[in-house]
């Protein structure tokens, strides 16, 4: 071998070994200047990332901060990914804080849940990415997006891939926006949890095993929530396999799920375009559905006061989701083949909110009206659905409108 070559290749392998060290420092010195920015941040400042995909070993974090941006070059331009973690579960969590905007930037690939915000106020995600980029998969994080105990909350252009649990998940929190957002390969693709006060609209929400899930649980210290909006969504072909961990809430919705209502009073589910989920485009139900025990003595595990109007719905022809850990598909398609009904309502009702004749008051009754090609299925889950009804006269009536979330500037 020629002298020139050896030196040649000796000289390749040492600037290639030199530039990985220097981007490796480069990264533990990007590290090093956020989380320190945010340990010192003050009263309105700005952290600008840069440009550039930066592999960070450890979760950033900022407490009690007031008035502080996380601020990127574009959504694909900055990128912090948590593929290397070693410390620490989240990509970024922030605690105790009010006035929190994060924007522009794109966050991948931690242990656990990628942007966690609690007890916190006014809080605005605005054109952020979120997500695990190695395909659905269990041990993805539970959620991208993880407001929780919060006030005033706006996700607004986001994007959520991958999540094991929900892509868009907010819980416990009032006061909510969340428009203009894409949620895809997730099991929820947005989730609206325990919370007061929530407005979910325009957004495309396709390809998770289900798309809006608005839930009421028991055993958590918030509880009995309401004053749910979701309109102008286009929810179309949740039909993805469910891969969230057993043991997890989520990993009892059946693919091919619309919307899903659990347990929840006060939702208008309005103006959206919801098709071809071949399970149910939209379903209501009881937590009783779930045959998880319930001890919560201050918890009620029914739906009621849900208004379902001026939707357009869509479902080709196709059995539902057929497995034994989710055995409601098995039901559906046994009672209507392949022509499933788009809304499915348990019929399960609280018997605190009957009338003299053993039906709901019409305050607390599930109403659904001019829908576009709408059907719907009482399965009459109560009576160990021996009397399965899609007589639509029965949720023939209004509710009030609820009236809009306002968060100020």
């Amino acid at each position: 071998m020629r002298l020139s070559k050896v030196i040649s290749n000796s000289l390749i392998k040492f600037f290639l070994i030199n530039i990985f060290i220097s981007l490796a420092f480069a990264d533990d010195d990007i590290y090093k200047n956020i989380q320190s920015r945010l340990i010192l941040a003050e009263e309105g400042e700005v952290i600008n990332l840069p440009e550039g995909k930066f592999y960070l070993s450890r979760s950033l974090w900022g407490e009690n901060l007031n008035n502080v941006t996380i601020k990127g070059k574009g959504i694909d331009k900055t990128i912090l990914s948590f593929e290397k973690q070693i410390e620490g579960a989240e990509g970024i969590k922030i605690v105790n804080s009010t006035d929190i905007k994060l924007l522009d930037f794109t966050v991948e690939n931690s242990k656990g849940d990628l942007i966690k915000v609690e007890d916190s106020e006014k809080v605005t995600f605005l054109n952020i990415k979120a997500q695990w980029t190695g395909g659905p998969d269990e041990t993805n994080g539970s959620y991208a997006f993880y407001p929780v105990k919060s006030k005033d909350i706006i996700i607004d252009k986001c994007i959520a891939i991958g999540a094991s649990d929900a892509g868009i998940y907010v819980g416990q929190s009032q006061n909510i926006i969340v428009k203009n957002c894409e949620a895809f390969s997730n099991v929820a693709g947005i989730e609206i949890e325990n919370s007061f006060n929530a407005d979910v609209f325009n957004n495309y929400v396709h390809n998770n095993t289900g798309g809006i899930l608005i839930f009421d649980l028991p055993d958590l210290i918030i509880k009995n929530g309401g004053g749910i909006r979701a309109f102008n969504n286009l929810v179309v072909e949740n039909n993805l396999f469910n891969f969230a961990p057993e043991g997890n809430i989520v990993a009892k919705v059946p693919p091919g799920t619309g919307f899903m209502i659990l347990s929840v009073s006060n939702v208008e589910i309005f103006n959206n375009i919801i098709y071809n989920n071949k399970t149910a485009n939209t379903s209501i139900v009881s937590y009783f559905m779930t045959e998880e025990d319930l001890t919560d003595e201050l918890y009620n595990p029914y739906p009621s006061d849900i208004f379902i109007h001026n939707n357009i719905y869509k479902r080709d022809k196709q059995f539902a989701s057929l497995s034994f850990k989710m055995p409601i598909g098995f039901l559906l398609t046994y009672n209507f083949w392949r022509n499933v009904p788009d809304i499915i309502y348990d019929g399960i009702l609280d018997p605190a909110k009957k009338d003299s004749n053993g039906l709901l008051k019409d305050s607390d009754r599930v109403c659904v009206v001019n829908n576009i090609n709408a059907s719907i299925a009482n399965i009459d889950a109560e009576n160990d659905f021996s009397n399965i009804s899609t007589n639509f006269e029965e949720f023939n009536c209004i509710h009030e409108s609820i009236s809009p979330v306002i968060i100020d500037d």
